[in-house]
């Protein structure tokens, strides 16, 4: 079983191209769809207007999976995350201090929901899923970073074939497809503070609902007897850490990186 996780960004849109040449086998595509209330709209709008047609012009599948509870219900991570009776913050805030929360959202809707579809079309340990991921030669440090279940091998097809992100927009552009948007979670904690700031100037709706989120989280932390925890290493909340009108700093320094070689693919 051959099998792309699908992250709905330039560099497995590139692989979906490349699948549909003919020229890296595989024929599956997997998006792990962590929620529409939590997903970033343009993604959304993106794999659903764009990726699944073309593939299913090329006779490629790709399939929107979900978390569902033991009872069977969706799950998405921003339910999880305001839930009142909540005692941990899955994604990477920062605490007060500017050190990174504990992560969990990549495991827990990213890697588990693929890795759930797989043993049930019969991945297993003696016969695991190839599982392709789409980082590229710019980013190879990202690469290895990504744990392998036992049902699965963890390969690159970017990197056997030597392309960089550059490479990959222009397979994208010669194949006919706008490019794709960065894919994440619209607010997740590893954007840049120029991310922020251009969502609150271009998104004011999706920053305001950012700014609901943390507050939430906040108060939720607060409730237990803990410091707060905030969406950007300021150790302040997001309103006053993401100026209106003043320019941000070129160089980001501070702002992490996503290390789970999953995520923003």
């Amino acid at each position: 079983m051959n099998v792309v996780s699908y992250g709905g960004g330039v560099q497995s849109t590139a692989l979906l191209v490349l699948a549909a040449q003919g020229r890296i086998d595989f024929g599956t595509f997997l998006f792990a769809n962590v929620g529409d209330d939590s997903e970033h709209p343009k993604t959304l709008r993106y794999v659903r207007e764009v990726a699944i047609p073309f593939a299913k012009d090329q006779g490629i599948s790709l399939h929107i999976l979900e978390r569902h509870r033991r009872d069977g219900t969706t799950e998405t991570l921003w339910e999880r995350l305001v839930r009142p009776e909540s005692r941990s913050v899955p994604i990477p805030v920062r605490m007060s201090n500017g050190a990174p929360g504990r992560r969990a959202c990549t495991a827990d809707f990213k890697i588990k929901v693929v890795g759930r579809w797989l043993r049930e079309h019969g991945a297993t340990k003696i016969a695991p899923a190839q599982v392709a991921i789409g980082i590229s030669v710019d980013e190879v440090h990202r690469a290895n970073r990504r744990r392998a279940e036992p049902h699965e091998n963890i390969v690159y097809p970017l990197l056997d074939l030597g392309l960089r992100r550059t490479d990959c927009l222009r397979i994208i552009e010669q194949a006919g497809l706008p490019i794709p948007p960065k894919s994440a979670c619209f607010f997740c904690p590893f954007k840049t503070l120029q991310q922020w700031q251009e969502m609150r100037h271009t998104e004011p709706e999706l920053f305001a609902k950012a700014t609901e989120l943390e507050a939430t989280l906040i108060a939720q932390r607060a409730a237990l007897g803990r410091d707060p925890a905030y969406l950007t290493r300021r150790g302040k909340p997001l309103s006053e850490a993401i100026p209106v009108a003043t320019p941000l700093p070129l160089v980001d320094s501070d702002e992490a990186e996503c290390d789970s070689g999953w995520c923003m693919t």
